[in-house]
């Protein structure tokens, strides 16, 4: 998991997923790459995400809400209304007056109108709230709704995070390529968090790479070099498996013919050159046999 942070100073909550996120190392471990405290102007409305992940399989805004006291018992998350825990207000670190579900539904929703503006609508956004309680406090979690486009996760570790992107990952198809990630970045105005193409590459999103994407950003050489290699790798493939190239001392070589120029001079030289060598390598042949049949044994 590519991890990229516009502003390291977030909530504990925000804090907590950083360092998740970036423990996501091993091949086993989920893939993608996740921008925290981005924001999104859309309608006349500036949209601040704590996080968005993209996936080879999705895309999922994350709502970071810690508890600042310790409270023990069930969180009750109602369809509409405020949290409680135990018929006692959810205390959120948050200011904002708004619940995690509230805030994902506007965000989700502008993300997805806004993607759907760029020729991406066909990706759905998924909204997420992980909910970060003091640590030792006997939290569960009571949702009598289900929504699939929502998902509320206790952040007691990084473990229930992990299982959801991977149940993710199992569910989904492939829908986000190394370009969508490339247009999304620079549309957002995050292009100098944009990672490399090959690093995208890396992460499971597919090709191919349109590297113009990619300019103006801080990877824009990444991105050349690349195209050079994957340019080198085809010319490559596409040559002869037995190519002999000629020496130095060619007469092609050391005359080498030019294209729109007859030059009889030039011509001449090669014919002789070429004669010549013919010629002493006859004499040496000729030579060798003869010390053979002279001096050989019988």
């Amino acid at each position: 998991m590519l991890v990229r942070v516009q502003n390291p100073a977030g909530t504990n909550a925000e804090r907590a997923l950083i360092d998740w996120l970036r423990t996501w190392k091993d091949p086993a471990s989920p893939h993608g790459v996740a921008t925290i405290n981005c924001s999104l102007f859309h309608k006349d409305r500036l949209h601040q995400f704590d996080a968005v992940v993209w996936t080879p399989n999705g895309c999922v805004v994350i709502e970071a809400e810690s508890l600042v006291a310790r409270q023990d018992g069930v969180l009750d998350i109602p369809l509409n209304g405020p949290w409680t825990i135990s018929d006692e207000p959810a205390a959120m670190e948050s200011r904002d007056r708004r619940t995690p579900l509230e805030k994902s539904r506007e965000h989700t929703f502008a993300l997805q109108t806004w993607l759907a503006a760029r020729g991406l609508g066909q990706r759905a956004v998924q909204g997420v709230a992980l909910v970060v309680p003091l640590r030792g406090a006997e939290l569960t979690i009571k949702q009598a709704w289900s929504d699939p486009s929502f998902d509320v996760i206790l952040g007691s570790d990084q473990g229930r995070l992990r299982h959801y992107f991977e149940t993710l990952a199992e569910q989904e198809k492939h829908l986000w390529t190394a370009n969508d990630i490339a247009g999304a970045f620079r549309s957002l105005g995050i292009l100098p968090y944009l990672p490399a193409p090959q690093e995208l590459l890396n992460e499971g999103f597919i090709g191919p790479i349109d590297i113009t994407l990619w300019h103006g950003g801080p990877q824009q050489a990444q991105a050349e070099a690349y195209a050079d290699e994957l340019a080198n790798a085809e010319r490559a493939a596409q040559s002869p498996a037995m190519v002999i190239e000629a020496p130095w001392y060619s007469p092609w070589k050391l005359y080498p013919r030019e294209s729109g120029d007859m030059d009889l001079g030039r011509a001449f030289m090669r014919i002789t050159l070429a004669i010549g060598m013919i010629v002493g390598f006859a004499w040496v042949l000729w030579f060798v046999i003869s010390a053979i049949l002279t001096y050989g044994p019988g």
